[in-house]
């Protein structure tokens, strides 16, 4: 039985070239996005009778530093004020391309009884134009690598110092933890 292969310069370079171009997207390093609090918007107040609760925007810019475009299912960002959880912030579901930069808006609201148990500290950091806050929200999604959707995971907490009464950012620190399932699905 004699097989014949019909071999051609054609079909040896793309399959390189094919080759070489897996190889690249399979072993390059995924690289934590970064996540960077723009601005504070005050939108309203609501009143929860004896106090009120505010409502925010806060615009973050997320860039996604890797070579796969991401798609992320929707999510709670906890805010907390002093350690206590002071209200949350709602990330909706969406995707980001490879190699982009893009801002979310994301629509928060603060809970006034969390603000009272803390009176005395809020009035403290209004006076000195300065509030620190925590932020924490773990993000679960899915990169597309070839035909494969690869699922993660990742983890960001951040620290934040504000203006308490303009709603200025003024130094923030984040830090951000990923972890990726190489299993295809």
């Amino acid at each position: 039985m004699d097989l014949k292969v019909e071999w051609s310069w054609n079909k040896a370079l793309i399959g390189a070239a094919t080759a070489v171009a897996a190889t690249a997207v399979i072993s390059s390093k995924p690289k934590d996005p970064t996540f960077d609090v723009m601005s504070i918007k005050l939108t309203s107040f609501k009143l929860n009778f004896p106090l009120l609760d505010a409502e925010l925007i806060l615009t973050v810019q997320v860039t996604n530093p890797n070579i796969a475009p991401i798609h992320y299912s929707s999510t709670t960002m906890s805010i907390f004020y002093k350690g206590s959880l002071l209200g949350t912030a709602q990330v909706e579901a969406g995707s980001q391309p490879a190699k982009s930069s893009q801002k979310i808006l994301l629509p928060a609201r603060l809970y006034g009884l969390q603000m009272a148990h803390h009176a005395a500290s809020f009035i403290a950091d209004a006076a000195r134009r300065e509030m620190v806050l925590d932020a924490a929200v773990d993000i679960v999604g899915a990169a597309r690598v070839l035909w494969w959707d690869h699922k993660f995971k990742i983890h960001v907490d951040s620290h934040l110092t504000v203006d308490p009464v303009f709603l200025d950012v003024i130094d923030q620190e984040n830090k951000s933890e990923m972890e990726i399932s190489l299993l295809h699905t």
